[in-house]
């Protein structure tokens, strides 16, 4: 377990690029991510954080170019919804079904941070479920991600606290007819 300072530093991109997981200060609240290219990585994050096996989880890209297919849709709606971090919920058949789960939905989102978007470009999509256990309250800090996660996590990045009032993502359902749902 190691714990670092800034989401720059080349140990967060190389333990994400050899199969760890790490919690991040995402554009919302921190994130226990891994990347949504590596199976593997993606199980240690369901089983580090005791998350439903058949919930998918969130995938932040640097890009809508990034996602499984979505390009047009997820062009559309960024631009339309970019004031606010916004989860766009689309059907993906296409997608590996270990991102999918049962449900055959994905959720993206692509952050405006643009350090979170560098290390995007570096790593590929990253899943970015919140660091909590489910059930449990989300980490304000990455030392409540830590006292929650222990060794089960390889990197941790100090992002500051995040704010008590911060609300999580708004969540918009994309139906395949084109119209939208707001969720959240």
């Amino acid at each position: 377990m190691l714990l670092i300072k800034d989401i720059a530093d080349p140990r967060l991109e190389t333990t994400l690029l050899s199969g760890g997981i790490a919690v991040i200060r995402t554009d919302t609240l921190y994130g226990l991510v891994a990347r949504a290219q590596d199976e593997q990585a993606v199980n240690k994050v369901y089983d580090a954080k005791g998350r439903n096996p058949h919930k998918s989880c969130v995938i932040l890209l640097d890009s809508p170019e990034s996602s499984y297919g979505h390009v047009d849709e997820l062009t559309h709606d960024i631009d339309a919804y970019h004031e606010v971090p916004t989860s766009f919920l689309i059907e993906a058949d296409d997608a590996p079904w270990y991102l999918l789960r049962e449900n055959k939905l994905l959720a993206y989102r692509v952050p405006s941070d643009s350090g979170l978007k560098s290390l995007l470009q570096r790593t590929g999509p990253l899943i970015a479920p919140s660091a909590n256990p489910e059930g449990a309250d989300p980490a304000y800090t990455i030392h409540q991600a830590m006292e929650y996660f222990g060794e089960s996590v390889d990197i941790y990045v100090e992002g500051g606290e995040v704010p008590r009032d911060t609300p999580p993502s708004r969540i918009v359902r994309v139906h395949p007819d084109g119209t939208m749902e707001q969720l959240r």
